[in-house]
């Protein structure tokens, strides 16, 4: 118990003191015209009031992951907290506000956008490919889940297709309406039955019979899978995650001011950790490996959290948990089909204000989106995954180039760039969905291969210097 209680206090501590001094690093300047404001088109550009910016951030990046990724990371045991609260402090906290950031300063650029500026114009098709693939995944990921939780919760009194085709038309809507119509009226709402459900779940854990397990570095994990790389391709979104890099420009082009962006985007991400925490020890609380393993073998991590909400809070308050972790993916899914209709839109330069064109790009997308939910959900996790913390590594390395052309201190993001490289480089080397080779093999492929990266990137770097490169637009 004393490591969760000093886990969570660390986490909003940073708030006030590293997330103050990479807001001060960066430099907000209320003076400049917000994308909010001098793109405003009714549609995406719209500008929006600091709480509810922060609300839909919160609910944006937080998805699946925050509670799904946690309950699967619980299975290695209390390590995973030391990745949770030392991940987002240092790494997707710093990522997620610096992405937002510069987005603000470059008229609310997603991220292909981004890579082409900093990173050089093939990289814009890189990433651009790299991004929807990664969204589609996350949409796909984001429909099956809710729909199972509600199967669960209604006992299959429903069929799952109409469960399955009602959070489809919502997406839909959600994808090609006006930012404010339905998103920014109904997130506030569906935020409160996030954090209710989930305070109350961290509330009963304390004051509960069950014992939270303190901290230490031994696997615990029934099958003896390796802690590195994958507890950090586990549990993504509530301590690193890729995804948030394709979320916090839609938030960007709705901020009024800069100055607001460390309660936006940094905050937002203390606060995805401490719902993450808090549901890796309840998972590890009511759970010994083998029985976690077992109840996510048969349905995956659905049958966990409802298991554990009910338990914890009864039939009542344990219902409205699971809603709120049916409320997670459902209000990612849907910002992950918008910022891939406008990722798009940018790269093809296609205007939006008109519903015909929102319509020819949503349409597709929606199309591919249903044919992938007919593969194995465990499958769809693994791609995802990895996908996630690639996208995460480019947004690193944007920002650490966005602070190297600025002059400031940009250790700050590249320490866990040239980190998370590593860790992508090895998992996929070794992986079953990559080249498969030898663990050890791959930890010393992998380190020559980041190694060449950071090389590549200070090369690019210092081109960018000589040719004067203007980071802000």
């Amino acid at each position: 118990m004393i490591t969760f209680i000093v886990s969570i206090i660390l986490l909003i501590v940073a708030y006030f003191t590293y997330g103050k001094f990479i807001d001060k690093l960066f430099g907000p300047n209320n003076e400049k015209s917000t994308p909010a404001y001098a793109k405003q088109d009714g549609v995406d550009y719209v500008p929006m009031n600091k709480h509810k910016n922060a609300m839909i951030q919160l609910l944006n990046i937080a998805g699946t992951g925050p509670i799904f990724g946690p309950i699967m990371g619980a299975l290695f045991g209390p390590v995973a907290f030391l990745w949770i609260v030392l991940g987002s402090i240092f790494a997707g906290a710093v990522h997620d506000y610096l992405t937002g950031m510069i987005s603000i300063r470059n008229k609310g650029a997603h991220i292909p956008e981004l890579a082409g500026r900093f990173l050089g114009k093939a990289s814009r098709h890189i990433v651009n490919a790299f991004s929807l693939l990664l969204l589609i995944l996350v949409g796909t990921v984001f429909v099956t889940t809710p729909a199972s939780l509600i199967d669960i919760l209604l006992d299959e009194k429903i069929a799952f297709s109409i469960i399955l085709g009602s959070i489809f038309l919502y997406f839909f809507l959600s994808t090609i309406l006006p930012i404010d119509k339905i998103i920014g009226r109904i997130y506030p709402v569906l935020g409160a039955i996030l954090l209710f459900g989930t305070i109350a779940i961290g509330i009963s854990l304390l004051f509960s019979d069950y014992k939270i397990p303190e901290l230490h570095l031994t696997n615990m994990h029934p099958d003896n899978l390796p802690v590195i790389p994958l507890l950090f391709f586990t549990i993504t979104c509530g301590a690193l995650s890729g995804f948030h890099a394709t979320q916090s420009p839609i938030i960007s082009r709705t901020t009024q001011k800069e100055s607001q962006g460390r309660y936006i985007f940094y905050g937002m991400m203390i606060a995805e950790a401490i719902i993450a925490m808090i549901w890796a020890a309840a998972a590890m609380s009511l759970f010994d490996g083998q029985t976690l393993s077992g109840i996510i073998a048969e349905g995956t991590a659905s049958a966990a959290v409802n298991e554990i909400a009910i338990t914890l809070l009864g039939a009542v308050a344990g219902t409205i948990a699971v809603l709120g972790a049916i409320v997670l993916p459902i209000t990612s899914g849907d910002t992950a089909f918008r910022a891939a209709r406008s990722i798009i839109a940018d790269y093809l330069n296609i205007g939006q204000k008109k519903v015909f064109n929102r319509l020819s790009i949503a349409i597709p997308l929606f199309v591919i989106s249903y044919i992938l939910t007919k593969i194995d959900f465990n499958i769809l996790w693994r791609y995802f995954s990895w996908a996630n913390q690639a996208t995460a590594v480019i947004a690193l390395w944007i920002a650490t180039m966005y602070l190297f052309m600025k002059g400031k201190n940009y250790f700050v993001s590249m320490v866990p760039a040239i980190f998370m490289s590593y860790m992508v480089f090895v998992y996929i080397l070794n992986a079953q969905i990559g080249f498969r080779l030898d663990l050890n093999v791959s930890f010393i492929v992998g380190a020559v291969l980041t190694v060449m990266l950071t090389f590549l990137f200070f090369k690019k770097a210092q081109t960018n210097k000589a040719n004067q490169l203007k980071v802000d637009m």
